[in-house]
């Protein structure tokens, strides 16, 4: 393998290996006692089988994209370069989406005496986000943000934030896509979660299943941690 060669080998690999780590990461929420029957343990058991199924599936379709890479002509390795980056900036978030999905919408309700609510707490967020993601949501956006793996829902100064955005007033709609919009929708509508915004004087809604919601592209940039270029030693070892 030539110089130029090596060196768009080398790309492509730092960037499916960084993708793949973004992949990995959560959103956390505290550690609490696990409180599931053994009906709902068998569920959470079968959709980490499928996930851990489609995550073999990546791995898979990538090597097949690097003996492809290596095994093309010099200007075909272009092409399959830009191919795999824009994939990839579609699976991190970075480019706008539109698909079958659902709209939630979080308004305020009335206290006990008459004063109209208007925070939503991040754990409220990052319970509804993972539920959301427990029934096979593909893409989120809050209040117009889109969520990734590596976003952060917290509170600073008395403000819930999306990563670096705060959520200033309510109403605001959370916009999901899905593969089954309909499935999603019917589950959200039994769901804990209204039950759990409405004891914060805050009402979930969920509309029905939507042909075509669009959900923005991820605004900051992605920052991975705990990354090291790989050094090859004599014979290609490390």
């Amino acid at each position: 393998m030539d110089k130029k060669s090596s060196i768009s080998f080398t790309i492509v690999t730092v960037v499916i290996g960084i993708m793949i780590a973004v992949q990995f990461q959560t959103i956390k929420e505290p550690v609490v006692r696990d409180t599931r029957d053994t009906w709902e343990l068998r569920e959470d058991l079968k959709r980490q089988q499928e996930l851990n199924s489609e995550l073999l599936s990546e791995i898979y379709k990538y090597e097949e994209k690097i003996v492809k890479y290596e095994s093309e002509k010099d200007d075909s390795k272009e092409e399959i370069l830009r191919e795999t980056l824009e994939e990839l900036r579609v699976m991190a978030g970075l480019t706008e989406v539109t698909g079958p999905g659902i709209i939630l919408t979080v308004e305020p309700a009335f206290n006990s005496v008459g004063a109209p609510v208007s925070y939503v707490s991040p754990e409220l967020l990052r319970r509804l986000v993972n539920e959301l993601n427990s029934y096979e949501a593909d893409e989120i956006s809050i209040d117009g943000h889109r969520v990734i793996n590596t976003t952060v829902i917290r509170e600073i100064q008395q403000y819930t934030k999306i990563d670096t955005y705060p959520i200033r007033s309510l109403p605001i709609e959370i916009k999901v896509i899905t593969k089954d919009a309909e499935k999603l929708s019917n589950r959200m509508k039994v769901s804990n979660s209204i039950q759990d915004f409405f004891s914060d004087n805050l009402i979930l809604s969920v509309s029905e299943p939507l042909n075509e919601v669009t959900v923005p592209a991820y605004e900051d940039s992605i920052r991975i941690k705990d990354l090291e270029p790989f050094t090859a030693g004599k014979g290609g070892k490390s």
